[in-house]
């Protein structure tokens, strides 16, 4: 099971509303960080995944972000930072795309201070969703 490092605080203040499952406020005391490029719907050859549906794109999209994370060492647990890029201005698309991403197999990254922006266009043709990541390497 992976470690938080210790050098991580989530901060939360009392005078600022109770965020739905991410942090307002988190705290890397030292160390090494990884800064993901932005993970797309993109499969190992290349090609756009699930287009048209936001689901199969996010799932996609949270697989790669795994990766990614593992392949510096890192776990969604050490995440920090988080921007996740929805195309859509309608809230319930947005909400589902929250609910799907804090269910996926990275979810504990969204825990960390988090932003999610509705957009008219991300970079490749048909792409729904982008998740940026920065994470605090483990010791």
């Amino acid at each position: 099971m992976p470690t938080e490092p210790t050098r991580l605080t989530r901060v939360n203040p009392p005078e600022l509303h109770t965020p739905p499952g991410y942090s307002h406020i988190t705290v890397v005391e030292a160390g090494r960080t990884a800064h993901l490029a932005g993970q797309c719907p993109i499969g190992p050859d290349g090609g756009l995944v699930g287009d048209g549906s936001f689901n199969t794109q996010i799932d996609q999209v949270a697989a790669n972000a795994l990766v990614a994370l593992r392949a510096v060492g890192a776990e969604p647990s050490n995440v920090v930072r988080s921007v996740i890029y929805v195309r859509s201005d309608d809230t319930a698309v947005l909400a589902s795309a929250w609910e799907r991403l804090n269910a996926s197999v990275i979810g504990a990254a969204f825990t960390s201070a988090s932003t999610m922006l509705g957009v008219t266009q991300l970079g490749f043709r048909g792409q729904l969703v982008e998740v940026d990541l920065t994470a605090a390497l483990p010791d």
